[in-house]
């Protein structure tokens, strides 16, 4: 009973490191001290021994991150892979984000951070540390920890993967895939961060947003290509290409072929012409005298 009212009172426990250069850590930690238990490492040693657990999260804080201070993030990340680590910086660099998602780190947060982008972490931390806390510590390994040659994304529960994260984003793009459609909007529909969003997709899916929405407007225009007398820059229109020129470099890319190509060579070839048996006896019969 005391144990179940001891995990009840808990919360997450964030090791903030700061490697900014010209600015602190204690703004940007005061924001999370009403809900987690917030502590500043002494140095790069990440132990926990000092409060006696580990912390649920290792958030290192940079202004502008530099090869050292992303040198001793993957140092961190190799001495403790358990431990998710999220990045917290001012540096809105999309390179950086791309990079950070191949390291391995769990959250890629660019800031000032805004009450929204707050309250969606604070959310997917929660049921990060609700996996974390499980008293199955196989379990929870195989949830949480990830190795070099898994999928550079967290591992989340097959149900939260399936059901819950992605199934709203999913349904929209297969109705709505002809149309323009942003992927920071759609993040903010499934109520995630454009990082995160970006990562789930591909761990669930096998294939990043852009590659999926390029698929299903390809399988259209195969479609229409084959089975239309529609024009190909229509087609192209049609499946969602705003670009009549890009339409057919990206056909050509993805099929090999010009979509002109492909329309001749998915149509039936018409059989030739025989001659039916009433023509042959027809044919065959006598002249008639005269």
């Amino acid at each position: 009973m005391k144990s179940d009212l001891a995990k009840a009172q808990r919360r997450p426990f964030l090791l903030w490191m700061d490697l900014t250069h010209d600015r602190s850590a204690d703004e940007l930690i005061a924001q999370f001290r009403s809900t987690c238990d917030c502590r500043l490492a002494k140095d790069s040693t990440i132990s926990g021994r000092d409060s006696g657990q580990p912390p649920d999260m290792i958030c290192m804080h940079f202004d502008r991150p530099d090869a050292l201070g992303l040198n001793l993030l993957l140092e961190v990340k190799r001495t403790v892979p358990s431990i998710p680590i999220s990045m917290f910086t001012v540096q809105h660099s999309e390179e950086l984000a791309v990079w950070a998602m191949r390291s391995g780190v769990w959250e890629y947060v660019a800031l000032p951070l805004c009450g929204t982008e707050k309250s969606r972490f604070l959310r997917a931390l929660e049921r990060l540390c609700q996996l974390r806390w499980q008293e199955d510590v196989h379990a929870r390994k195989l949830q949480i920890e990830r190795s070099s040659n898994l999928p550079d994304s967290i591992r989340l529960t097959k149900e939260h993967q399936k059901h819950h994260a992605l199934q709203k984003a999913v349904s929209y793009i297969d109705q709505h895939y002809q149309e323009g459609i942003d992927q920071k909007d759609l993040a903010q529909r499934c109520g995630m961060t454009p990082f995160r969003f970006s990562r789930l997709f591909k761990e669930v899916l096998g294939l990043g947003f852009m590659e999926y929405v390029l698929n299903k407007r390809m399988e259209l225009a195969k479609d229409l290509l084959a089975n239309s007398q529609m024009p190909v820059t229509s087609i192209g229109y049609e499946a969602g290409f705003k670009d009549p020129s890009y339409f057919a470099r990206a056909f050509k890319q993805c099929l090999g072929c010009t979509p002109s190509e492909y329309r001749t060579e998915s149509r039936p070839r018409e059989m030739p012409r025989f001659m039916g048996d009433d023509e042959k006896a027809g044919n065959n019969e006598a002249p008639r005298a005269s």
